[in-house]
């Protein structure tokens, strides 16, 4: 199906009205949006984009629509894996905690950004050249294997060559300003860490790019549907992060899960490049006759393997314990960290979910809490995270 430019443009208006209104109405003004917010805000955005696909049914087709979905659930999956790195970078920049919108809302943008470009890229390579399949679905096959790795550190994600570049040619600060990106510095105007950890956020998602478009190339072949597939799976990522955050380290077996599908869409890929095959090494120039793997096939496997992976990394007692222990973590060192953020009742609202993580891991069983890295160290951040709420109390 021919999309008309008319509905390109109209399309293009609502994504571009939809971020003005995140910045706006949300962004503009520093806060910690509370779990509410967050809640109805990512419901909203979850229900503009299966509304547009119903419309993408309606007008366009079931093939269309099925394809529209497919793609949505596989960009939304790896939009939340995506979230992991965000996660370590804004940890490993000890971005304030009301200040992390404004740093996520860039990410969306830039990811937006990124994206098109490899889309109208991918398009362009794909009608010129069918032998671009072959060379997608190896790209996906080797980030299937990649994910199945020990993943990178924080410190590997946050100081990239962009990061270490800037800091080489221009001058930088190691304390943040609100969140402006530039502040005076001994009469002389100096980069922030806020300027510098959405560069580190934008270099990330260029990688995150070369993935997910691939998978969704994978999946149909339509510019339109790719693009909006793409574009409706990032908005309300920045809500999904607040709502989720916390929770993330739960899904343990996500990596496994995308790995899965990605190494499936993967080899669909390679499955259609035989179908379309027009290199002269490989039977003569001539299309091989092979099974391809319909979109209704690829929408049932991409959900199936999703609701297999979150339920058994929700009922695993390890998963669970590895939550509890890194959110302790996590609520310790925010506490002791004065810069985290200059809320008082958000530092009272961290204390008191290190203390219902505390209760909630003395119920497991010693096997599971004593299995989490470095355990010597978090019981002292815990401890030392008491030692001073008590003098806070008594001061």
């Amino acid at each position: 199906m021919t999309v008309s430019p008319v509905i390109w443009g109209v399309t293009i208006v609502v994504i571009l009205g939809l971020l003005a209104f995140d910045y706006f109405f949300h962004i503009r003004k520093a806060h910690v949006p509370s779990l509410k917010e967050a809640a109805i805000w990512s419901s909203v955005y979850v229900g503009i984009a299966v509304v547009f696909g119903i419309l993408v049914f309606v007008l366009g087709g079931s093939a269309m629509g099925s394809e529209y979905f497919a793609g949505y659930i596989t960009e939304k999956a790896l939009s939340v894996d995506n979230l992991f790195v965000f996660l370590i970078i804004i940890a490993s920049f000890k971005v304030p905690r009301e200040d992390q919108q404004k740093v996520l809302l860039f990410g969306i943008v830039f990811s937006l950004i990124a994206r098109t470009g490899f889309i109208f890229l991918g398009a362009a390579l794909i009608n010129s050249f069918a032998w671009v399949f072959y060379i997608f679905g190896l790209i996906l096959l080797v980030t299937a294997g990649n994910l199945l790795k020990p993943a990178h550190t924080g410190e590997d994600q946050a100081d990239n060559f962009m990061i270490r570049l800037a800091r080489r040619l221009f001058h930088t600060t190691d304390y943040f300003d609100g969140d402006k990106l530039f502040t005076m510095q001994g009469g002389k105007r100096a980069l922030t860490p806020m300027l510098l950890v959405m560069v580190a956020i934008g270099g990330t998602d260029v990688l995150f790019a070369l993935d997910s478009i691939p998978a969704i190339f994978g999946l149909t072949q339509n510019t339109f549907i790719v693009f909006t597939a793409t574009a409706f799976s990032l908005m309300g990522l920045r809500q999904l992060y607040f709502l989720i955050d916390g929770l993330l380290d739960r899904l343990i077996y996500l990596s496994y899960g995308l790995a899965a599908i990605l190494a499936f869409i993967g080899v669909k890929l390679v499955l259609h490049a035989l179908h379309e095959n027009n290199l002269p090494f490989i039977n003569d120039g001539e299309h091989v006759p092979v099974f391809e793997i319909s979109t209704g096939l690829s929408l049932t496997v991409i959900v199936g393997v999703l609701v297999v992976t979150v339920v058994l990394s929700l009922l695993s007692k390890a998963g669970k314990a590895q939550t509890a222990i890194n959110n302790a973590r996590r609520h310790a060192v925010n506490y002791l960290d004065l810069g985290y953020t200059a809320d008082a009742a958000e530092h009272e609202r961290i204390y008191r979910q290190l203390v219902a993580e505390e209760a909630e891991i003395m119920t497991m069983e010693p096997k599971y809490r004593n299995k989490a890295k470095d355990v010597d160290r978090i019981r002292e951040q815990v401890a030392e995270a008491h030692r001073q709420h008590e003098q806070y109390l008594t001061s």
